[in-house]
């Protein structure tokens, strides 16, 4: 790219700052500063020109700093909060984010702060967004919080009780709940994560009839199909498959008999294989059942049930993830074991691998259920109050998360190169954060 390489002078606030466009095309084609050149990335004014901009003088410098080392230091009579605005205005965000921490790693994660929860009592669900945000889900509430950890307007679903929550992108969230008896309601929205908004809601229908139903787990694919497991009055039971952009039901996949795939505890598509994992888990039913759904040949491809388990191998599964690259399922159980299966072997029986031997304290008296999350070839298990980490062909235990406030972890969630815990107890959740690479 032909970046002229002479001086750039800004007024800000009545302060003066000089720079180079070098230094000014670091912020990118998206930033404020992208608008000063042209599509060759040459400046389109010569450098005697002094260009005024009406913001903080003192965030400027810091934002500037930033371009030119790649580093932020922000003085502690700079509000964080006032920086970040001002990266909004620049269109800095995403400079200003990378260079607070660094890329993801499990193994290197440190607690950055706790936030107490809204709400009073226990929270449900929380869900990290793509952009470093989360929403956490108490009863008919989900609280959404940004980047910064400002809290957005709550969503209110008016007494209907949220069971599931995904960020769409980092301005939409889809939220599931629980249909009211005689009501009507119930179902899933999209919702604008800032204002609360609700944009539309996704329908499901019958015979060109709308339905009632209530919806439960979600997940979508990258070619922006939306899918939920339903459960309705009349005989739409399975999962449902709506495009994310205009929100038209485009597909639905009814349950076969014995199975319960409306009222399925988790959803998670797999790109590579183009299937969608169903996990309906203890203790929602008695029994769990885990299967592969092709959408394309309406079939599942491979299942698994615990029904008819030998006594000495009946091990309530709590959680269940798939790992594509290895074709196989992980799962946990309610004696915090883990399990493997290889999806490409039918009827095979879970590998358990236990894990008591890394519990050295007291196990609480009620303690929540173990999770499961996967992220950039590392596996992640809540345990308590702590969540463990593992890594490698043989997934070796090779770090653990965890801090004595605030009791048992009741969901955890990755995203934005953030980890989330919340806990029970005191409804407070964590943020985990990869401390940024020591400057040389």
């Amino acid at each position: 790219m032909g970046i002229q390489k002479g001086r750039v002078k800004f007024n800000v606030g009545g302060k003066i700052f000089e720079t180079t466009a070098t230094t000014l095309a670091i912020a990118g084609r998206n930033s404020l500063f992208g608008a000063l050149f042209d599509d060759n990335w040459d400046l389109q004014f010569d450098n005697t020109t002094e260009h005024f901009i009406d913001r903080n003088p003192d965030c400027f410098a810091v934002l500037l700093d930033l371009l030119r080392t790649g580093e932020l230091y922000i003085p502690s009579y700079i509000p964080e909060n006032l920086l970040y605005r001002e990266a909004l205005f620049y269109g800095l965000l995403d400079h200003v984010r990378s260079a607070k921490w660094g890329p993801f790693d499990g193994n290197r994660l440190r607690l950055d702060q706790s936030v107490t929860g809204r709400a009073p009592g226990d929270g449900t669900a929380i869900r990290a967004g793509p952009g470093g945000g989360c929403c956490v889900a108490h009863g008919s509430m989900v609280h959404v919080y940004d980047w910064m950890l400002e809290e957005h307007p709550p969503i209110n679903l008016d007494y209907q009780r949220v069971n599931d929550a995904c960020w769409i992108d980092s301005d939409n969230i889809v939220i599931s709940a629980c249909e009211r008896l005689g009501r009507g309601d119930g179902g899933m929205g999209l919702f604008n994560a800032s204002t609360g908004e609700l944009r539309y809601k996704f329908h499901v229908t019958h015979e060109n009839e709308v339905k009632s139903y209530t919806a439960g787990a979600l997940s979508f694919s990258s070619d922006y199909k939306l899918f939920s497991s339903c459960k309705g009055r009349s005989n739409e039971y399975g999962i449902g498959v709506w495009d994310q952009v205009t929100g038209k039901q485009i597909d639905f996949f009814y349950e076969p008999p014995g199975w319960s795939l409306g009222d399925a505890d988790k959803l998670q598509w797999l790109h590579g294989s183009n299937c969608l994992l169903v996990a309906t888990l203890f203790p929602r039913k008695d029994n769990c059942y885990i299967s592969l759904v092709d959408f394309r040949e309406k079939s599942m491809v491979w299942s698994w049930s615990d029904i008819g388990a030998p006594i000495i191998d009946e091990r309530r599964v709590r959680d269940a993830i798939a790992m594509e690259e290895t074709s196989s399922l992980c799962v946990v159980n309610e004696y915090e074991d883990l399990g493997f299966m290889d999806w490409r072997s039918v009827g095979q029986s879970v590998r358990w691998s236990s894990r008591s031997r890394w519990m050295k304290e007291k196990m609480p008296d009620e303690p929540c259920y173990p999770k499961l999350a996967l992220h950039e070839g590392q596996l992640f298990s809540s345990m308590n109050d702590s969540i463990s980490v593992f890594c490698g062909p043989d997934w070796v235990l090779t770090s653990r998360l965890r801090r004595s406030y605030g009791g048992s972890i009741c969901d955890f969630s990755i995203g934005g190169d953030r980890l989330f815990a919340l806990h029970s107890e005191k409804n407070v959740f964590d943020i985990w954060e990869t401390a940024p690479p020591p400057i040389i």
